[in-house]
């Protein structure tokens, strides 16, 4: 069954979506993060349907998330390397992980950890402002309209110009 598109929304979540919102997208992204480069590593190691593969590294690469490189030594086997604009998909990865961890898991622990090859110590990543180095947490964020703003729905602008936490009070 097709999807129907929602990169019309005026939202970048659903822009955002269009590219990467796939249900194998982020785990191949995940793989070329991790070292996987070759189309046979890739299929392999995720168990996926070649023909899936194929037309999820096609939207990568058309869409400037993945770059695909043909080695002159053996052209039949090109490798796909994360573009700048890829790299930047690496909190989106790593957000996904402790999602899963925390609220997924089977009770064993992360499969993976992330490790500072500097330290060796285990990562404990956080999101946090870049300007004042806090961590931020939904219910002190509120949301108001960018640059980027049209005038959609009335309601929406409403909602956006309250804080989170007024929209889940289970949770304040």
């Amino acid at each position: 069954m097709k999807r129907s598109s929602i990169g019309h929304l005026n939202c970048s979540v659903a822009r955002a979506l269009e590219v990467v919102g796939e249900w194998w997208t982020p785990m191949i992204i995940r793989e070329v993060f991790f070292g996987r480069r070759r189309f046979s590593e890739m299929q392999r190691d995720l168990g996926i349907a070649k023909n899936i593969l194929s037309d999820r590294l096609v939207t990568l690469v058309r869409h400037g998330v993945l770059e695909r490189h043909i080695d002159t030594t053996n052209a039949r086997h090109p490798e796909y390397r994360l573009t700048e604009k890829g790299a930047s998909l690496f909190p989106l990865v790593v957000a996904l992980m402790q999602w899963g961890d925390q609220w997924q898991s089977d009770g064993t622990g992360a499969p993976i950890e992330l490790i500072d090859v500097t330290t060796d110590a285990p990562v404990e990543p956080m999101l946090v402002d870049r300007r004042t180095g806090r961590e931020i947490d939904y219910r002190g964020i509120e949301l108001r309209r960018g640059p980027g703003w049209t005038q959609v729905a009335t309601e929406d602008a409403r909602v956006f110009a309250r804080p989170a936490e007024q929209h889940d009070q289970r949770l304040a």
